[in-house]
């Protein structure tokens, strides 16, 4: 019976790291701050035909609404109550769009923020998405609901209620972040709230969590509370399936905390992934796609099937979270595509596409002081709608880094190659580098200064492929360059240091 119990438990916690994608879909991207109306719509008209597996998407609770900054990005995670209506939509709207993605195999992945709740200086009043009551400064939360009772500041070890040492663990877990009041999460009866929170979203039709600010919380507390979630919706994943878990824990290593503590709850998003590639693609501090050969676990990275992985997300493009100045983004869009190319076509981890809103940025003292600006609105602060071009790009000053071809036609590699083993790596000891997954596709960089003209053995198939960076197959034809590999498995590379996108891949559903 023992042996039974702790079985039982393995599988029950080795089944969160699963991100429940459908068969063949390796990959999803967060769609920051979209609207679900949106969302919705973008499931069945790129994301499903393209082979994306899921979407994170913005916090869809009641969150405070913050007018000095206007209406700033950070407002979502600053919950109000756990009912289901933020700017980007009410229930029925958040509803309506997971079942419509869901039906397109396209799954949604929900931002939690269980943390906190709203900032210590929030106010009073019913300024927040839903209209609620509430009042920060007397830890009054009727909706959900939260009394003083139900926070940490008695716990917190510090003069002024703040994380004032991140080498202190109990500050870290017990005080508050950047203000924001701590919930007591030892407390079951404010686990019971999440929980019911987290089950609704589940019933609802959901597929997993990412968890915002994991390592402000005890592990202990956290494993207890997504334990008690309940297993996925049966209309769309087959019975018994875990939610997949997805888990905020900045670890650059040196602080007091260290991501292996949470290793038992579910997925670890990777931070020093972002970071490391970044300096290597600026080829800052000496650093060289060469050294890319033990790329993941060989890095200092944690186990693959433990990491979600990225280039950028919504924090760091912004400077906040982790990696400096070495984060690319699509303000960086010719790095930032190899970047991107590279972690799509690498085996390393689960992968996430970021895909942005564009704000004006402003640097003072090295800092973006224009960091907290929210999605495009409209003057009354209301979301405005992602309308496509007839490019098939985004406009209103969406970015829509997913729907750009060379990361769109990237998305399709990784499905391609999935399963396949890391092979065939070149490199010519600088910045040229080269790697094929198995005998299902193969991809080359030039990021030196100078040409790059070379014969490479690929692993593949003998045929003449399309190259789906500087284009795509489309029909019997190719719209960029095309490679041919011989009978012998070999292919002539002829990449310029100043083309527009300097790499190529080629895969066997791209050939003629």
């Amino acid at each position: 019976m023992k042996l039974l119990l702790l079985l039982l438990a393995v599988g029950l916690c080795s089944a969160q790291y699963n991100p429940n994608t459908r068969a063949g879909r390796t990959t999803i991207v967060h769609l920051f701050e979209w609207k679900w109306d949106d969302i919705a719509a973008e499931c069945e008209r790129y994301l499903g035909p393209n082979g994306f597996g899921g979407v994170q998407i913005s916090p869809p609770n009641e969150n405070i609404v913050l007018d000095n900054p206007w209406r700033p990005w950070y407002q979502r995670y600053q919950p109000i109550s756990y009912k289901l209506c933020s700017r980007s939509g009410n229930e029925q709207q958040f509803q309506d769009m997971v079942t419509r993605c869901n039906n397109v195999g396209v799954y949604i992945y929900v931002d939690v923020v269980i943390n906190h709740m709203c900032g210590g200086g929030g106010g009073a009043g019913t300024h927040s998405s839903c209209s609620s009551y509430f009042n920060a400064n007397t830890r009054d939360f009727s909706a959900v609901p939260y009394s003083v009772s139900d926070f940490n500041d008695g716990k917190c070890r510090t003069g002024s209620g703040e994380i004032e040492n991140y080498n202190d663990a109990y500050q870290v877990r017990d005080c508050r972040l950047v203000g924001l009041l701590d919930l007591a999460l030892e407390k079951d009866y404010v686990r019971g709230k999440i929980v019911d929170f987290l089950n609704h979203l589940v019933s609802i039709g959901v597929a997993g969590f990412r968890v915002d600010a994991a390592k402000h919380m005890w592990p202990g507390d956290l494993k207890i509370i997504t334990d008690r979630v309940q297993n996925l919706n049966t209309r769309w994943f087959a019975g018994g399936t875990r939610p997949f878990i997805f888990q905020e824990v900045i670890d650059l290593g040196g602080e007091g905390i260290s991501y292996t503590e949470y290793l038992g709850i579910g997925r670890i998003t990777e931070f020093k992934y972002g970071a490391k590639l970044g300096t290597v693609v600026r080829k800052w501090n000496g650093e060289k796609m060469s050294y890319l050969r033990n790329w993941g676990e060989g890095w200092g990275m944690m186990a693959s099937n433990r990491a979600l992985v990225f280039v950028d997300n919504h924090d760091n493009q912004r400077g906040h979270g982790a990696g400096g100045s070495s984060i690319l983004t699509f303000f960086d869009a010719r790095l930032y595509k190899m970047a991107v190319g590279f972690m799509l076509a690498h085996p390393y981890g689960f992968t996430r596409i970021m895909s942005s809103f564009r704000w004006t940025r402003n640097w003072v003292n090295g800092k973006d002081v224009n960091d907290w600006i929210g999605p495009p609105s409209y003057s009354d602060g209301s979301t405005k709608p992602v309308t496509i071009n007839a490019d098939t790009t985004c406009g209103n000053d969406w970015v829509c880094e997913h729907r750009w071809r060379q990361i769109k036609n990237m998305a399709i590699f990784r499905n391609v190659v999935d399963g396949q083993s890391f092979a065939n790596w070149w490199d010519n000891g600088s910045n040229q580098v080269a790697f094929g997954r198995g005998n299902r596709g193969f991809i080359i960089f030039n990021n030196d200064d100078w040409y790059m003209d070379v014969t490479l053995y690929t692993g593949l198939p003998a045929g003449t492929y399309c190259d789906i960076i500087s284009g795509q197959k489309e029909g019997s034809r190719c719209t960029g360059r095309q490679i041919t590999v011989g009978s012998n498995g070999s292919a002539r590379f002829q990449i310029g240091n100043t083309d527009e996108d300097p790499f190529a891949a080629i895969h066997v559903d791209a050939r003629l």
